[in-house]
């Protein structure tokens, strides 16, 4: 059945149709949700959100891409969830940015020395660390562009903003993340540093 089909079925109450929606995209907006939040519990939380906030405003929903509608929905629901933590701030942030190999399979690898293991997740948190000292709109284009792959079309209608709001976030976002990234020198691959921190 086709997704059109789908959303049109589940809009008319088919919670079957809907279900199939959500196996579809899960572990799109779980992943998402997971870089913006950086944590596996509160990714959880807006993931859930999210598909509860499509389920109840389907009918709102006008044509063009489903999955940029239903990414426009976990971003806000990131968004909020940001800053209820702002308002009243219940974990530490070392806690917040520890990356949990277990919630993303696809981060063991097959073959892989101890050596090898420890370095690639020692990246994998200074990476997750710098993320998160990132404004929220800033990391939101980081996570978006580089690592979710949308262009910048999507990305304005996700984050409902301008194609220059885009690019503007988007740059300030990866200087930041070099400029990060280059205090933990030592954790990149030698093809990732700068010449004189190799010499």
């Amino acid at each position: 059945m086709d997704e059109a089909t789908l959303i049109q079925e589940a809009r008319q109450g088919d919670v079957q149709a809907f279900n199939t929606l959500v196996l579809h995209y899960q572990a799109q907006v779980y992943n998402l949700a997971y870089r913006v939040m950086g944590e596996r519990d509160s990714a959880a939380d807006a993931t859930q959100e999210a598909f509860i906030s499509a389920y109840k405003n389907l009918k709102r929903f006008r044509g063009g891409s489903f999955k940029a509608w239903l990414m426009r929905i976990v971003t806000n629901a990131c968004y909020d969830e940001l800053r209820r933590r702002k308002r009243r701030p219940q974990t530490s942030l070392e806690a917040l940015h520890v990356v949990e190999e277990d919630a993303n399979p696809s981060l063991v690898m097959p073959n892989e020395g101890p050596e090898a293991h420890t370095q690639r997740m020692e990246l994998a948190v200074a990476i997750q660390q710098c993320l998160g000292a990132l404004p929220d709109d800033q990391r939101m284009a980081a996570v978006l562009s580089d690592i979710e792959g949308y262009s910048y079309d999507e990305m304005a209608t996700i984050m409902e903003v301008s194609l220059g709001t885009v690019k503007s976030r988007l740059s300030r976002a990866r200087a930041k993340l070099r400029d990060c990234l280059r205090t933990k020198g030592e954790l990149l691959p030698s093809r990732y540093r700068l010449e004189t921190e190799t010499e």
